[in-house]
């Protein structure tokens, strides 16, 4: 492929490569979309919230917004002197439509003397019962996330998509120490559903690392291995969870299947890329840290992918492959201005990489010039290289020392 005929490849996988440069916070599921306002955070953050039915109200016209008349049934919470109680009305100057007894949750926060409540949010009586239930956000996450695991696709859509987002938003070390009370079987049925969410197949797969056995990662592997042309959402935790039971043996798969095979559709590339991202942040060295180098190593020859190769190989302080990556600056297939902002970023990195603490350096004896110090080879050959690279194109690396951050 000539590098001009990437041009449409990169407009069409932008969007899912930015995934790739903003890093997840630390407190969120590796493999979950980004982390969302869950319902427990939302009734904390609130002055007042009531469960309420539907009484009647006036439907909204040209001039006018409607109105929207309901009963409290029960407070949950309300600020100091608040007033509501069990039978009290509430008159919204908004028309939301519903039948006579239709339940509601209504949270509202402290105005000029006055709530403002915000959208009413219709409830079952199970979905009430457990947000009203729910711990607290100050209470330990193992606790929190002990009483969610019991509601993951829950038959009420709402408690099943809160639930999800609890997980989501949790730190991965907080899911490991559930991994014994994880539901090993419903994670089986999950991981093979065409009924689940796409979008909680990572959780699940990832979960399943943690909790299954030999006959779990044979499951695993066959849906890893599944021949298809789509993008299948999710599958990067089903390969981070294989990893975590397959150790070594499983990467030698995902290496075979996944990162040499170039017909392989990108996205399973990028997937596979991800669960290595994965066992090296989370793997608890599960895999050794220069077996997963190695397999990074490998998509350095895929062009699409190059330049956050090269950013992870640099994270990854792999800076056995500078020589490789300057063959690679002047490639024809290679001559992408990201890829070479990426090379002149990666030497940056080796040369900063010196390994020396400030204690270390030697004291100097008051005369003008500093102590010597011997730098690591990786460190002389980086600098080497970016003399010569700011001989033959400072243009670039100009560029890239501008925006130069590695984390």
């Amino acid at each position: 492929m000539k590098p001009s005929q990437f041009a449409g490849l990169f407009g069409c996988v932008a969007l899912f490569l930015l995934a790739a440069l903003i890093p997840l916070p630390a407190s969120a599921c590796p493999f979950c979309s980004a982390p969302s306002l869950t319902l427990t955070e939302q009734l904390s953050g609130s002055d007042s919230a009531v469960l309420v039915k539907w009484i009647g109200g006036t439907p909204a016209k040209l001039s006018d917004a409607g109105s929207t008349e309901f009963e409290v049934i029960e407070v949950v919470h309300q600020q100091n002197g608040g007033k509501l109680q069990k039978g009290s009305k509430i008159n919204l100057i908004r028309y939301r439509s519903g039948k006579a007894g239709d339940l509601f949750l209504l949270m509202g926060t402290l105005g000029a003397g006055n709530i403002e409540w915000g959208s009413p949010f219709e409830v079952t009586q199970a979905g009430y019962d457990y947000m009203k239930n729910s711990p607290k956000p100050d209470q330990p996450a193992i606790k929190r996330l002990g009483y969610f695991l019991k509601y993951l696709e829950h038959s009420d859509k709402m408690i099943g998509d809160d639930a999800f987002g609890e997980f989501a938003n949790a730190a991965y070390s907080d899911v490991v120490q559930l991994a014994k009370e994880l539901p090993r079987d419903k994670l089986r049925t999950w991981l093979t559903s065409n009924t689940v969410a796409p979008g909680r197949v990572g959780l699940y797969g990832m979960m399943l690392g943690l909790c299954g056995n030999d006959e779990d990662a044979k499951l695993m592997e066959h849906k890893i291995l599944e021949t298809t042309e789509e993008f299948r959402l999710g599958i990067d935790g089903v390969m981070g969870g294989y990893l975590l039971l397959t150790g070594d043996k499983g990467l030698s798969v995902l290496d075979e299947k996944k990162l040499k095979d170039k017909q392989v559709p990108f996205s399973e590339t990028y997937a596979a890329m991800q669960a290595i991202r994965f066992m090296w942040q989370y793997g608890n060295n599960r895999i050794d840290q220069e077996r997963l180098r190695q397999s990074m190593r490998i998509l350095l020859e895929r062009p699409e992918l190059t330049d956050l190769v090269i950013a992870d190989l640099a994270r990854m302080k792999d800076w056995s492959v500078q020589t490789r990556l300057m063959d690679l600056y002047e490639a024809e297939a290679f001559n992408i201005p990201s890829i070479k902002r990426a090379i002149v970023r990666f030497t940056l990195a080796s040369i900063k990489d010196t390994g020396i603490k400030k204690d270390d350096v030697p004291a100097g004896d008051g005369s003008s010039e500093a102590p010597a110090i011997d730098l690591p080879a990786h460190c002389v050959l980086a600098q080497k290289c970016l003399d010569d690279l700011e001989k033959r194109d400072p243009k670039t690396v100009h560029e890239a020392k501008r925006f130069f951050l590695l984390k």
